[in-house]
């Protein structure tokens, strides 16, 4: 018994041996993995270039599997084969691509013309985000650098409410004042023989509630307080005129962008395309909801009009939500992709929406206050460094959209 314990060990320890020597070792791959910043650095662009987070987190699955400990799970070698075509490692009966492609829903990944420093980049970034997680900001309540209402002054629902709040006021202090002119007349009353004859009568007058309210000072006041709510009524109406602040039109799909921007953190530019490079962001073609809706909730009603529309080749009228008058200028690659401007400053809380509203009243006042309170991005842009030394030559303030020609009527207008 001893001795077959005893080479039942040693053949163990011999497979063990065997294992260790003979088998890949996955999870020494991460010390491959570089930490250098400026590559970390280089695969966040890349990441974000690609909209690699279309369809991964780094440390949930989502569309794909968490890309956290990829490189513990896989060898670089497959890694780099994969990314750059899936399909032909599928293709070729590769036993890890097989089951990730059936895990999946048989979802195939683009492929991507990127080199294996490009992915290596990208799995350094991963890395990084992994080891170190970025701390979450608290939500501010608004986006520095613009306002919706132009600084010094009181949004209209405010003022509606202290002028109700006032004329409550006004009311209760007339009432006190007749309640006091009660007690003393009263009080008159009762030291009537003290009193000579001209405040006698004064204070026998008897009260006539309709005689006050047709008195010259109450018409006067009421007239004053009618006209004034009836003009301010009136501003109102015609500052509104244009404005479509919460249009919200019904859609011919129910796109929620509260599941696939909010849920699935899908990048605003991974559908509009436009964004970042022209005037116009546009909106996304059937086929690029088919590269995800090809394989995903294909029996949803939704999903079945989607398949309609690419079957007979028609485009899907969506009805514009955001609109401009034709005399105005607005370049979304020059905000987006030069300024830096959030989707969020104009568009609001855009993943939060089930069904997208203009948040924004989008005026040319609105716009204004927006060029005066932003500071110009002008880090790494070698277009600005002439204006930043000729504005810091004569203010120590940081340079503003509206110091380099941002209120001009040329800028926005035809």
């Amino acid at each position: 018994m001893v001795a077959q314990k005893t080479i039942l060990k040693t053949l163990t320890g011999f497979i063990a041996c065997c294992f260790l020597v003979f088998s890949p070792d996955v999870s020494a791959q991460r010390e491959a993995v570089p930490t250098e910043a400026e590559i970390i650095a280089q695969g966040e662009q890349l990441w974000g270039e690609y909209v690699c987070n279309t369809c991964h987190k780094v440390n949930e699955k989502l569309v794909g599997p968490a890309m956290a400990g990829v490189y513990d799970r896989r060898e670089l070698d497959w890694i780099y084969s994969w990314v750059k075509n899936s399909t032909r490692l599928i293709q070729s009966g590769d036993e890890q691509a097989v089951a990730l492609y059936e895990e999946y829903n048989q979802l195939q990944m683009p492929s991507y013309d990127l080199s294996d420093d490009q992915i290596l980049a990208i799995l350094a970034y991963v890395r990084d985000y992994e080891e170190n997680p970025p701390v979450q900001a608290a939500a501010e309540t608004s986006v520095e650098g613009s306002s919706s209402s132009a600084e010094g002054t009181i949004p209209a629902q405010y003022l509606n409410i202290i002028i109700g709040v006032l004329i409550v006021i006004l009311v209760l202090i007339l009432i006190v004042l007749v309640l006091i002119m009660s007690v003393v007349k009263k009080y008159l009353q009762d030291k009537k023989e003290d009193l000579d004859e001209a405040d006698a009568e004064v204070v026998s007058e008897s009260f006539s509630l309709m005689a006050f309210l047709r008195s010259p000072t109450v018409i006067g006041i009421i007239t004053f307080l009618v006209i004034a709510l009836a003009s301010k009524n009136v501003i109102d109406g015609l500052y509104t005129i244009g404005v479509q602040q919460g249009y919200a039109p019904q859609q011919p799909i129910a796109f929620s962008h509260q599941i696939h921007a909010g849920q699935y953190e899908i990048g605003c530019e991974y559908c509009h395309t436009g964004v970042e490079i022209g005037k116009s962001a546009n909106i996304p073609s059937v086929n690029i909801c088919m590269n995800c809706h090809s394989a995903i909730k294909t029996e949803s009603p939704e999903i079945q009009k989607l398949y309609a529309a690419q079957e007979s080749g028609e485009p899907i009228e969506w009805v514009r939500v955001h609109n401009l008058p034709d005399l105005a200028y607005f370049n979304h690659s020059q905000h987006v992709k030069v300024g830096g401007i959030e989707c969020q400053t104009c568009h609001g809380e855009i993943q939060e929406m089930e069904v997208v509203q203009q948040h924004a009243p989008l005026t040319m006042g609105w716009c204004i206050d927006c060029h005066r309170n932003t500071s110009v991005n002008a880090k790494g842009n070698g277009y600005y460094d002439k204006l930043v030394e000729l504005h810091n030559a004569s203010s120590t303030e940081p340079m503003k959209v509206a110091d380099i020609g941002g209120l001009e009527c040329s800028k926005c207008h035809y």
